[in-house]
């Protein structure tokens, strides 16, 4: 079984009203954290999809298992990015019914990469299931799909997200004892309050 994280970080951020990705953070900026914990975990390789022209976050993303996917006009949506990512995988990968994609925000810098190995290692590839990690019965991210769903990505109805993957096919939660898998960075009062006091 082979594994992908897609990092859709081809956002404005405009909740944040500067590019959220490249703030500091403990050890760096917000995305290397954030790339640190995925290496650190048993994921095969790590797909951040980038805005054209975001030359300084796609220098920032570059290193061993990481590959940067920036399509030719910035996706207008999330889902986009997911649907650029996978596409990519699929062409430079070729990736077996056995394998998996998971899915997470890229301003996500406090999870922990046992997080994402507890999912890896729930996976069942006989009989395969989308696994969301949940917190005091809260859904959170990453959340890992089967390989056989991300076709279904670029078909999402118009007015649908990937949530609608989950209310498609059903999903397990996995219970996680980290309650940093709720936590992402969407405004100014977010990064105050989640950032270490070094960053």
């Amino acid at each position: 079984m082979r594994s992908f994280a897609i990092l859709p970080a081809a956002g404005l951020g405009t909740r944040m009203g500067q590019p959220k990705l490249l703030l500091p953070w403990f050890g760096g900026t917000v995305i290397e954290v954030v790339l640190r914990t995925w290496l650190a975990s048993r994921v095969d390789r790590v797909i951040v999809v980038v805005r054209p022209g975001d030359e300084e976050l796609k220098e920032l993303c570059r290193g061993e298992r990481v590959e940067v996917v920036v399509p030719a006009s910035a996706p207008p949506e999330m889902k986009h990015s997911v649907a650029a990512g996978l596409d990519h995988v699929a062409t430079a990968h070729q990736p077996a019914e056995r394998d998996v994609w998971l899915l997470a925000p890229a301003d996500m810098p406090r999870f922990s990469s046992s997080t994402i190995d507890l999912l890896l290692a729930a996976h069942q590839p006989l009989d395969p299931a989308i696994l969301v990690p949940c917190f005091a019965g809260r859904r959170g991210h990453p959340v890992l799909f089967p390989w056989a769903l991300a076709a279904e990505v670029s078909r999402l109805p118009a007015d649908a997200g990937i949530k609608w993957l989950l209310d498609q096919h059903g999903w397990r939660p996995l219970d996680c004892p980290d309650p940093d898998v709720l936590e992402d960075l969407d405004t100014p009062e977010d990064y105050q309050r989640l950032r270490p006091p070094s960053a």
